[in-house]
């Protein structure tokens, strides 16, 4: 009889248990029997992984039946897994639209904008020099209308009656202040042929600035401030031209003649009320001198106009049509000539301004008389004494007193 002793241990190499098993060999050969089953299954249970029946199935197919004499084959790949494919995210076809409607609505004006600032005409009006008057509180511009026939032919000339004189001269002239606080803002109008001091010419009629061949803009807004003491913060000019072209892009303005006006020379037939003026009619109806006043009702003509005009180039219904806001935009910048520090912005801020025509205090500089005045004519005298309390309010940013506004009627 052979004995054979064996042992299990551990991993830690500490004997968990022993346990010795006495295998008899019978005589007549064959397998040893053991005291146990474990040794048995120690001796002859397969190394190997238990075989599957596909496995089986494969060996048969090959030819070769039993599960020992199967010749290896090549080593097989690890079955990995195909990750899917990330599936692309559609967007949400609501969001899509919104965000295409965000960029045209703001894209689309951004890009406009930017498009008419730089069509603005631009000049140095409002220069440095010894003596000028301070900073002050509030906004005040300066705005001209020119008389300049630059960009119409001889037929439009005629139809507008705007006659052949080359050149420019200023048929209006106006100071809108707009205070810094709460109060209205105010629109002076400053008659062109008021009697002033200007630089290196002497006394001549405020106009006279402009028209100088060494004048304009500059020696223009210089004039003013010296003969008011108000500082000038922004100055804007526009020309026949471009005043009929802004008028009609914006589809006409309501203007309420109180008496019907006919004037040949300024091409002006209008009847008496309210009615929406053309381009053509509205430039008629700012330039004729055909009433009993002559030029002190052309002032308050042109007043009325301008803030009528302002307050309709405001309104929604022309700043979100682009039918009417493109073609005022087109007009207004191509004709519009700015101080060098002013922009479109500028522009629409003092639209906004004048917008609420109720709010708005109109006025003319307090005229004491309108003499004849040696070579220079018919010449307008101011007011000593009401027309500096007119622009000491302007200057201080009050509120005008009563006494000092004018009044025609």
């Amino acid at each position: 009889m052979t004995e054979w002793p064996r042992e299990r241990r551990g991993g830690d190499g500490e004997s968990r248990h022993e346990r010795t098993q006495v295998f008899r060999r019978p005589s007549g050969g064959g397998v040893p029997q053991a005291a146990g089953d474990d040794a048995f299954e120690d001796l002859y249970r397969p190394r190997g992984g238990r075989r599957s029946s596909q496995d089986d199935y494969r060996s048969a197919q090959s030819g070769y039946p039993g599960h020992d004499d199967e010749p290896p084959g090549p080593p097989r790949r690890p079955s990995t897994a195909r990750s899917p494919r990330p599936r692309r995210k559609r967007g949400h076809p609501v969001r899509n639209t919104f965000i295409i409607l965000l960029i045209l609505l703001v894209g689309a004006p951004l890009a406009l904008y930017v498009w008419g600032n730089s069509q603005l005409q631009r000049v140095d009006a409002l220069a440095d020099y010894e003596g000028r008057p301070d900073n002050q509180p509030g906004t005040t511009w300066l705005i001209v209308g020119s008389d300049s026939r630059e960009g119409l032919d001889r037929a439009e000339r005629a139809e507008l009656g705007t006659g052949s004189a080359e050149g420019r001269r200023t048929d209006t002239m106006m100071l809108f202040h707009i205070p810094a606080g709460e109060d209205p803002p105010v629109l002076i109008s400053l008659p062109r042929d008021s009697l002033v001091t200007i630089d290196g010419y002497g006394e001549n009629r405020l106009n006279a600035a402009y028209a100088f061949e060494d004048g304009g803009p500059q020696l223009l807004a210089r004039t003013v401030e010296q003969s008011t003491g108000i500082r000038i913060d922004h100055y804007a000019d526009i020309g026949f031209a471009g005043f009929v072209g802004i008028v009609d892009a914006i589809g006409g303005v309501e203007l309420c003649p109180e008496e019907p006006i006919e004037d040949p020379k300024a091409a002006l037939d209008i009847d008496a009320g309210c009615q929406t003026l053309t381009g053509a009619e509205a430039l008629g109806y700012v330039r004729t001198r055909a009433t009993v006043r002559a030029d002190l009702d052309r002032v308050e003509r042109q007043r009325e106009f301008f803030g009528a005009l302002m307050s309709r180039a405001s309104s929604p219904a022309v700043l979100f049509n682009p039918i009417r806001a493109i073609p005022l935009m087109s007009a207004g910048t191509s004709t519009f000539e700015v101080d060098d520090g002013d922009g479109l912005w500028d522009l629409m801020w003092l639209a906004m301004a004048m917008r609420d025509q109720g709010e708005l205090v109109t006025t003319t500089v307090p005229i004491a008389s309108t003499p004849n005045y040696g070579s220079l004519g018919s010449v307008v005298i101011w007011d000593e004494t009401r027309s500096s309390e007119l622009f000491n309010a302007i200057i201080e940013d009050r509120p005008v007193p009563e006494e000092a506004l004018e009044n025609f009627n």
